[in-house]
Formats: structure tokens, sequence, C-alpha cells
């Protein structure tokens, strides 16, 4: 991470690179991997993006231990109006702010995702009606494919559609995976339109193992396969390498949703298994369906 090859990226410093990856190094994901199909100024752009989601994400989730969640998120939108100064204090400022003026990032997109995380805290998410759960998904999902897809090097209305559908797809994805650790959070993202309709409590605990969840849960499924084909559409329509990191992250992510529908949802805390030779081959396709 040192030597002026790197010090050039994006106008930074090596330090300052060396520490924003650092905080993609830690959160454990196979992210940083998966960048390396980009340019170095747009992998370094995406790092700080990810580095700012896991910042405001682990506050939210308390796993970043501080007395006021809302003050410190509060705090968060207040220096994102700094950085937009260009008033930067440590080294994640600086990298945003050069990535938000190389790739005119737009301040209301991170704003977006902090009042996502705010919409969980201090009390958590619990059967929201359809239209919050909506806007839920679009502030933590599709806010952050708006900012990606111009790090990507696309700006059209298209690749804006692209962040819509795809974000939707991959955060469904996340919340029917998830609803046995989301439970055990005390949380629980299903709709309650749908929670009524199916007679699943709506009490995060009961609701793992009511009857009608399985139902609930393929009928989410189904408007996810929508999203997902919506957004392979959209991409289309869009340059094809600017879109690869997009097409692969849906690649990746849509044999997990598979899987769910194979397992079902009777019980839900058993673990879903996708072949990874399967999600690696599909993750590198470089044509659009």
């Amino acid at each position: 991470m040192t030597g002026s090859r790197i010090d050039r990226v994006l106008g930074c410093h090596a330090a300052d690179l060396a520490a924003v990856e650092a905080i993609v190094t830690r959160a454990g994901t196979s992210f940083a991997k998966g960048m390396h199909i980009l340019s170095r100024e747009r992998r370094y752009g995406m790092f700080a993006i990810y580095a700012f989601c896991r910042e405001v994400d682990d506050i939210a989730d308390g796993d970043t231990k501080v007395e006021n969640p809302v003050e410190e998120l509060e705090a968060w939108r207040a220096r994102v109006a700094h950085i937009f100064q260009n008033e930067t204090q440590n080294a994640l400022d600086r990298v945003l702010a050069a990535a938000i003026q190389e790739f005119d990032l737009q301040q209301k997109d991170f704003d977006a995702v902090i009042d996502g995380m705010l919409m969980d805290v201090p009390d958590p998410i619990i059967a929201p009606d359809e239209a919050a759960l909506d806007l839920y998904c679009d502030r933590v999902a599709s806010a952050v494919g708006r900012l990606s897809v111009r790090v990507f090097g696309e700006t059209s209305e298209e690749a804006d559609q692209v962040a819509h559908h795809l974000g939707r797809a991959l955060q469904m994805t996340n919340i029917l995976r998830d609803i046995k650790e989301d439970a055990d959070r005390g949380r629980l993202y299903l709709p309650k339109e749908l929670l009524t309709r199916f007679k699943v409590p709506a009490d995060p605990q009961e609701a793992l193992y009511a009857p009608g969840l399985d139902g609930l849960a393929r009928v989410l499924a189904k408007r996810t396969h929508d999203h997902y084909r919506l957004a392979w559409a959209a991409m289309k329509k869009c340059g094809k390498k600017p879109m690869r990191p997009a097409a692969m992250m849906a690649a990746s992510y849509q044999p997990i949703l598979h899987a769910l529908e194979k397992r079902g949802w009777t019980q839900p805390e058993k673990p879903v298994r996708v072949n990874k030779a399967l999600r690696l081959a599909r993750s590198l396709i470089v044509g659009f369906r």
C-alpha cells in the first residue's frame, strides 16, 4: 500500500488509501476482492463508499458502542455536509471528498443512507407497512446503488433504474435470508399487510415458526425476482463495462434467492447452502442476459 503508484490514486496519499481499505478488509466480506475488476480510481472510490456505509451501519446495529446512536448518525450527516465543502478531518473524509469530486456523487444519496439507518434506531423496525419497507430498501440499498453506478462510470437514467431495482432485490434477498438473525436482534422486516394476510404474528420471535411464514416469504421472493428481472433489463440499456460490477452482484446473489426458495421458510434457522462454484461462475459473467 506504499509507493508513488498508489499515492496518485484520486490524488490521495497512500496512508489515507490504506486506512480506508483497512476498514473494508476488517469487515471480512468478499467486497474488496470483487472490486478488483475496477480501475484503481474507481476501486478506491467504492472502498470509500463501502467504508462510509460500514461505519453508519455499525452504529445502527450497535456494533459500534455509542451512548446515543441517533446523535452519532446525525453527527455523520453533519460530517458529510462538511466533506462536501471539502472540510475533512481524517483519512476516510479525505478519500470520500476525492471520490465525490471525481465521480460527481450526490449528497442526497449519502443522507438517504443515514436516514435508512435512523429508521432502525433507537427502536428496531418491526412489521413495517409496504411503503415504509420500500422506503427503507431505497435508503439503505438503492441509494448505495446510485452512488455506486456513478463510480462504475454510468450516470444515465437507466443506471439509476439499475440501482433502484437491484438495490431492492439485494436487500430483499438479505431480508429473506436473515429472518432468524433479524428476529434475534428484535427486528422483523416483513410487511404488516402480508403478515395479516398470512396470519403471521408481528412479534419477531413468534413469526419464525408461524404456519403462514413460508407462503408469505414466497410472495416476497417472487417480488424480489421481479426486481432482479427489471435490473437486468435496465443493465442492457447501459454500457456493458461500467455495469459489469452490478451484473456480478446480481449474478452472485440470485442463487441465494433460488436456494432459499428450495429450502423454504418452515425452518428459517436452517443454513442456506449455495454451490460456491456456481456462484463464482455466475459472478464472473461478462455479458448480460
